[in-house]
């Protein structure tokens, strides 16, 4: 197997080296004995018992009864699936833990640090950059939710049809009387999008925009720095900043 192909088992199945090294072998074997496997995968003979034991633990080998002590591969589609259940099952008990902290002493003491640390800083101080377009979204999804009068969007064509992942974070806001407005091209290829946010936003077709920036409030600003055309998500760049006199200036453009 190719050393890229090993890479990815790791990544994807959460993985180290001496696991992944043992599995592929025994997948090629079927049924072996961890002396065996040791050899033919050069995993030290000390380590491939705790290593078999760890698969065993995330269903990737089943012990066969007897002497010598074997291992039996489970078939690969059957891994994916108790893998894919492990994970759903884990997403979902740390989701509701972290709803739990909402309401917690827990929260109700960050808040306090938080607050504490926050004072001792001049508004027009606050800044931040933020790299990753799902950071930067997170970020303007934060904006949007926190708003207490307005939010303003200014979009390119691109970036409006990624809008729609905010549609929920829009919807809330609109609820709450917050007038929210995008500037943007109307295109056929985002037409779609903007007809779906259109109940909850003010529309105002700016042809020719290729810039990218949020201000809630006519306080704070996030302006996202590269061309959204160009840059790969995962390195897309944008600056927080909690000033009026650049939100404003902002703004009114």
């Amino acid at each position: 197997m190719s050393k890229e192909l090993i890479n990815n088992l790791k990544g994807i199945f959460d993985l180290n080296q001496y696991e992944v090294d043992i599995w592929v072998h025994l997948l090629s074997k079927g049924v072996s004995t961890a002396g065996e496997l040791s050899t033919i995968s050069n995993v030290p003979r000390s380590r491939a018992y705790d290593v078999l034991e760890s698969l065993e633990k995330k269903g990737f080998v089943v012990i066969k009864i007897g002497k010598p002590i074997q291992y039996i591969a489970v078939p690969p589609e059957e891994v994916i699936n108790r893998v894919q259940k492990r994970i759903e099952n884990a997403a979902q008990n740390r989701v509701k833990r972290l709803s739990k902290l909402k309401d917690s002493e827990m929260l109700e003491q960050l808040n306090k640090l938080y607050n504490k640390g926050i004072k001792t800083y001049s508004p027009t101080e606050l800044s931040g950059a933020f790299k990753g377009r799902q950071n930067i979204y997170d970020k303007m999804e934060s904006m949007i939710r926190k708003a207490q009068d307005s939010v303003k969007i200014f979009s390119t064509e691109e970036g409006s049809i990624q809008l729609n992942a905010l549609k929920n974070a829009i919807k809330k806001a609109h609820k709450r009387g917050i007038k929210i407005q995008v500037n943007a091209p109307l295109t056929d290829k985002n037409k779609e999008v903007i007809e779906k946010l259109n109940p909850f936003i003010e529309f105002n077709d700016k042809t020719g925009t290729n810039a990218r920036y949020c201000i809630a409030d006519d306080k704070q600003a996030l302006m996202l720095l590269l061309n959204d055309d160009e840059a790969h998500p995962n390195y897309d760049v944008g600056i927080w900043v909690n000033s009026k006199s650049i939100s404003k200036v902002l703004g009114n453009n």
